[in-house]
């Protein structure tokens, strides 16, 4: 299998704040908001270069979603910033009737996703968000998994014409993807070929499903790892040839089972090539406060739960 390297660990967020910047200087029309999280979301950058093109709305999310649909009008495409929590649960009104069911070109970017957003505990650790976003009809899901990804994610969207529901993380993570895999919305990426089980992972766990795939090959199986970064529109016809070539499936995701990317996988398969699948995901529960790595760990969400994973999958095939 191909063996990807670690090119220095950094947070996804930062990614976010590095395509901003760039969208700043390429493209006049790009716009940006935030609830008062400038440094969380690393927007500082875009901001001292280009004062005039940003909006500070303090602590009023509910506003920031309103704000954003009506400059849409103008032509402008904005990006708003806050934590998951806040971008989805807090003002699913408003990006349900403003910017969804009208159609507005408004990207919601969402930093502090998952469990890895750590200390700051159950409250602020949304588990929930994919599966409100990817419900309301119309909207474009994405969850890049690394800094360079989360960077390309950024500026691909703003060419992209409706709304977008952009996720990412406050932990510093491996960064392994590399410059000439190209970022398209809706086309799944194949990290490493195998034919005894295909790996489907988003976010933080496709690090730890290729870590998991190399320690699958010492024991003789053969995993095929894919890379689902857009959630909605899924790689339909990419997963069904994964599937039909080795006859089941892992998921693995940051978010509760019930309604991520899985969900989105099964409903597929079922309709389409029925599969036997194992989901490396939180099984409908809330965080706690705790580091990354010991929440992850707890909740089942890394190569370890993973290889189990796997090997349950196989037993069924």
């Amino acid at each position: 299998m191909i063996k990807y390297l670690d090119q220095g660990k950094v947070d996804t967020r930062s990614g976010f704040g590095a395509g901003l910047s760039e969208l700043g200087r390429t493209n006049p029309n790009v716009v940006a908001l935030c609830a008062d999280l400038v440094g969380s979301l690393k927007m500082q950058e875009f901001i001292n270069e280009n004062p005039d093109r940003f909006f500070q709305v303090g602590i009023a999310e509910a506003n920031m979603m309103g704000i954003a649909a009506g400059l849409t009008i103008g032509g402008k495409i904005p990006f708003t910033g806050t934590f998951a929590n806040f971008s989805t649960g807090r003002v699913y009104d408003q990006i349900r009737q403003s910017i969804a069911y009208s159609g507005k070109n408004v990207k919601i970017c969402a930093s502090h996703a998952g469990v890895t957003l750590g200390e700051d505990g159950a409250t602020h650790q949304i588990l929930e968000d994919i599966g409100l976003m990817k419900m309301l009809p119309g909207m474009t899901v994405i969850n890049p998994c690394d800094f360079n990804q989360t960077k390309a994610a950024t500026i691909a969207i703003a060419d992209y014409h409706g709304p977008v529901y952009l996720r990412f993380g406050r932990p510093k993570v491996a960064n392994f993807i590399t410059d000439d895999i190209p970022f398209e919305i809706g086309k799944g990426i194949v990290l490493s070929r195998g034919k005894d089980v295909t790996i489907a992972a988003t976010g933080h766990l496709v690090w730890e499903a290729l870590q998991a795939a190399e320690r699958l090959e010492e024991e003789g199986i053969s995993a095929e790892v894919i890379n689902i970064h857009t959630i909605k529109p899924l790689d339909k016809k990419l997963l069904i040839s994964s599937v039909i070539k080795t006859g089941c499936i892992v998921t693995a995701e940051e978010h509760n089972f019930l309604g991520g990317l899985g969900e989105s996988i099964a409903g597929t398969l079922a309709s389409c090539h029925p599969t036997p699948q194992e989901f490396v995901a939180t099984k409908d529960t809330f965080g706690e406060s705790g580091t990354p790595a010991e929440l992850m760990d707890k909740y089942g969400l890394n190569k370890k739960a993973i290889i189990a994973a796997t090997k349950r999958v196989l037993a069924r095939k």
